[in-house]
């Protein structure tokens, strides 16, 4: 498929951002859908008034309140905001699109936390049922991206693991601690990690809008399945330091709320199953691989 202009729902934030250089680097058209203004951007609201640009070709969505912003205190308030900015953004997107012939493909992001935590291996081809608040934000934000039986524009869903770069997310906010020596194991360290770097993640991204015969789901993690004990060796090694001070699971509760501190707490074993079939190409297929890329401080951006 050839891109005339993607339109990126949530492009300010850390994917959004990446997926928006990567694009640009490819000379390809973008305009981000933000809160904010700016060159290249429109509003959530020019979207409900207007629809999205005429010559709009795909559509990308990665929307969506940061659920480990330890800033915000959990609440109800906070859960409602990381639903709406979820599910609503992309119900209005889908509104938008079928009203726009010329938008061929959408793609969206959801999370593993569909897959329960419960040490059995999942692929795109298992379904499950929701299980408890995240599980049932990925049942609905999913739900949310179905398009109408008559439409003709292909769907995809990509269902991320832990996305790991320097600039942004997990790594971001461990680096300072693992680069003093203080780093370490979350709780016992033997839950799974499903992972991927932001490089093939955004890779991943391009690729199920370029090819036409992708449809559904699509597991957006790394082939290699590890647990946070090995996460934490491989970060800690690349960048020379011990990591031998383990964060305890009540400590991590009484800071983040029982029901978030599960995010870190529990893991999915998750396999990318329909990515490999789709002949995708993995520049970050190890955990060692993916540390040593960012594990390092004459780091300065991310690799496009």
């Amino acid at each position: 498929m050839s891109f005339k202009h993607v339109v990126i729902g949530g492009g300010t934030g850390y994917i959004g951002s990446c997926i928006t250089k990567a694009l640009k680097n490819l000379n390809i058209k973008t305009t981000v859908i933000s809160r904010m203004p700016g060159p290249q951007r429109i509003s959530w609201l020019d979207i409900e008034k207007n629809g999205l640009p005429d010559d709009t070709t795909a559509v990308i969505n990665v929307a969506g309140q940061n659920i480990l912003d330890f800033t915000k205190i959990w609440s109800p308030e906070l859960k409602m905001d990381i639903v709406c900015s979820r599910v609503n953004t992309t119900k209005n997107l889908v509104k938008a699109m079928t009203l726009n012939s010329q938008v061929r493909v959408f793609v969206t992001i959801s999370g593993v936390a569909y897959y329960p935590p419960d040490g059995k291996e999942y692929t795109e081809y298992d379904n499950c049922e929701k299980y408890d608040f995240l599980s049932e934000l990925c049942h609905d934000w999913e739900a949310a991206a179905i398009l109408p039986k008559d439409c003709s524009i292909r769907q995809v869903t990509i269902r991320s693991g832990v996305v790991l770069g320097r600039t942004g997310g997990m790594i971001k906010q461990t680096f300072l601690p693992f680069y003093f020596g203080v780093g370490g194991p979350i709780g016992n360290g033997e839950q799974y990690m499903p992972w991927i770097h932001i490089k093939d993640l955004v890779n991943l991204f391009i690729h199920a809008a370029k090819c036409d015969n992708l449809t559904g789901v699509l597991n957006g993690v790394a082939p290699e399945i590890i647990t946070n004990v090995q996460f934490t060796k491989a970060f800690a090694s690349s960048l020379g330091r011990p990591a031998i001070i383990p964060l305890p699971s009540f400590l991590l509760k009484l800071l983040l709320n029982e029901e978030r501190a599960k995010i870190m707490l529990e893991g999915q074993k998750v396999i990318p199953k329909r990515v490999l079939e789709s002949g995708f190409k993995y520049e970050y297929s190890t955990i060692k691989r993916a540390c040593d890329q960012f594990g390092t401080l004459k780091y300065e951006t991310e690799p496009y």
